[in-house]
């Protein structure tokens, strides 16, 4: 007689369940007979199959846990010899080891070890990581022992992690229906839809979260699946997923996003948006095909860390009164210059929101709108129907516009209606990608618009970049050698006074030393000198060195001052400025 699988009110009979009884008929370590009273009482109760043998005095608990460590390759532990660290039980939530029947029982380092009776669970590991964010060492104990120690161990009502299951089933995404024939995908969507793969999605997407990524990378390869997070800038590995999950893990995140999960020739958009408690998180999701599989990256649009107050971006107090004078202005434009990932967007909605009352009719253009701001008009740029940002600009000033916002100048079409608005009575704010102040100028005119009208439509430009703080909980003194100073290009009067600091890694910053982010700030305000030298066709070295002698502090000394105030590491301002 074969072993039963039929649906119940209680949990469906697990194959890891199937595969351990034939292990032990095997074995010859059970009779038949036993064998499937076993299987019953457990399909019958949803306890597992190893619990209830060893409950009924059919096995041993060392002969479950020798077959099942076989099996899956793993160390076994005696818990009736094993003293257990109560600082590693409190790192994993009472309910979920309940849940699991797992304990953690030591850690050494940046490692845990736990015990569990069943690690059938491919994605256990990686839950287990998310909570305790420290490599995850298991080891095969008997389910009695190991219930039993939970019983003693935790305090159910007062486990240290005990909100992460929550926030899980808290999780809401909202999805609009597909009404396309799925017919040739049926067999996909019922595989996305496991517990597994649910569990993991909506793991990976709270636990960005809680961290503060501002990305989430997921990345196939011929022989592994990685998943990473961008946090403060850079990417760290979080998980490798088993490579089996790929397509259920990807076709999961594309239903989500409300995208076609038959196509996978294509690059495809869409987002997704999560309730996480009483917030409302939107992922803007993109697929990328690759050699082995489709890339997904989804970036994470949480306004409640959306920082829109200018004062507290650490500008420069002369730099600050620059940039607020220059967005108080009636007309001109304001441009914000920077690689991608530098926060242009950032602060010029900071910048908008200073200046948005009832008075005045804003109106903006962006590819993509990553954040709705209230009492602002915003449009969402799409080429491919015509809807480019100079179509979206000429349409503005049919619209009654004080001030318009453009996601981008990245043409003479663009730049020239924008320089036009600006000339006609409006404030028009704008980014343009240049590597400093000075040479957005030239880049200007090299597109083809008139240094007559870049210099009289040009109020103000900031150059900006992101550094990695130092992270408080672990923030120490350090030195450099004397061949980095020089390569820095350090003046000797600076250098004499600096003191260098940085983070020696803790488990609050997960081990990098940073924590958080800090602007640098280049502000060039458009000078009557200055507007002479662009009428003049002056280079991009000498307006730099005018406005440098007006009082404008460069990138590199911008960061020096946050070196100097022990913010971030001279590491960070080396790596995203230049002498």
């Amino acid at each position: 007689m074969g072993v039963r699988t039929a649906q119940s009110p209680a949990e469906t009979y697990s194959s890891a369940e199937k595969r351990l009884g034939e292990l032990l008929l095997q074995a010859e370590m059970i009779s038949l007979e036993d064998l499937e009273t076993a299987q019953q009482d457990s399909e019958r109760t949803g306890a597992r199959l190893s619990y209830i043998l060893v409950a009924k005095n059919y096995l041993s608990e060392a002969d479950v846990t020798s077959v099942i460590s076989s099996e899956y390759h793993l160390p076994s532990v005696d818990l009736t010899s094993v003293e257990v660290d109560e600082r590693a039980v409190a790192m994993v939530p009472a309910d979920f080891a309940s849940k699991h029947a797992l304990l953690p029982i030591k850690r050494s380092g940046r490692t845990l070890t736990v015990a569990l009776a069943d690690p059938s669970d491919p994605t256990l590991v990686d839950v287990l990581k998310f909570i305790t964010r420290l490599d995850i060492e298991l080891m095969v104990a008997g389910e009695v022992s190991v219930r039993a120690l939970i019983e003693k161990h935790y305090d159910v009502t007062s486990a240290k992690l005990g909100e992460l299951l929550d926030e899980l089933e808290e999780l809401e995404i909202e999805l609009v229906e597909e009404e396309q024939d799925q017919v040739s995908t049926e067999q996909l969507r019922a595989q996305v839809d496991d517990a597994p793969v649910v569990r993991l999605i909506n793991g990976v997407l709270t636990d960005a979260v809680r961290r503060g990524a501002s990305d989430i990378h997921i990345e196939p390869y011929e022989k592994q699946l990685r998943v990473r997070y961008r946090v403060d800038g850079a990417l760290q590995e979080i998980m490798l997923p088993p490579l089996r999950m790929q397509a259920a893990l990807i076709s999961r995140v594309k239903i989500l996003a409300d995208l076609n999960i038959a196509e996978r020739r294509i690059p495809q958009d869409g987002r997704i948006k999560m309730k996480l408690g009483s917030r409302v998180i939107d992922f803007r999701v993109s697929t990328l095909p690759t050699l082995f599989g489709e890339k997904i990256v989804l970036r994470i649009l949480d306004k409640g860390n959306l920082v829109l107050d200018l004062e507290e971006f650490g500008m420069e107090p002369k730099a600050e009164e620059d940039m607020l004078s220059a967005i108080a202005n009636p007309y001109g434009m304001v441009l914000v210059t920077g690689p991608t990932g530098s926060g242009k967007t950032t602060t010029l909605y900071s910048a908008l929101t200073r200046i948005n009352t009832d008075e005045v009719n804003i109106m903006t253009a962006e590819d993509p709108v990553e954040y709705n701001l209230s009492g602002i008009n915003q449009v969402q740029i799409r080429p491919d129907i015509g809807l480019t940002f100079a179509a979206a600009l000429r349409a503005f000033l049919r619209q009654d516009p004080n001030i318009i916002m453009v996601g981008e100048v990245r043409d003479m079409e663009t730049g020239g209606i924008a320089v036009k608005a600006s000339l006609t009575g409006h404030l028009v704010l704008s980014t343009l990608h240049t590597n400093d102040a000075a040479s957005t100028i030239t880049r200007m005119v090299d597109m083809g618009i008139e240094p007559f009208n870049v210099a009289a439509a040009v109020n103000l430009i900031t150059a900006q970049r992101l550094v990695r703080k130092i992270c408080g909980g672990c923030k120490a003194e350090t030195s450099y050698a004397d061949d980095v100073l020089r390569a820095a290009n350090i003046p000797e009067d600076i250098l004499a006074s600096l003191s260098f600091y940085k983070g020696e890694g803790c488990d609050a910053c997960g081990g990098s030393g940073y924590a958080g982010r800090q602007g640098l700030y280049e502000v060039m305000r458009m000078s009557s000198t200055l507007r002479r030298m662009v009428l003049q066709g002056a280079s991009a070295d000498d307006l730099k060195a005018e406005a440098v002698q007006d009082g404008m502090l460069t990138l590199r000394e911008d960061g020096l001052l946050k070196v100097e105030r022990g913010i971030t590491t001279l590491d960070e301002v080396i790596k995203e400025t230049a002498a």
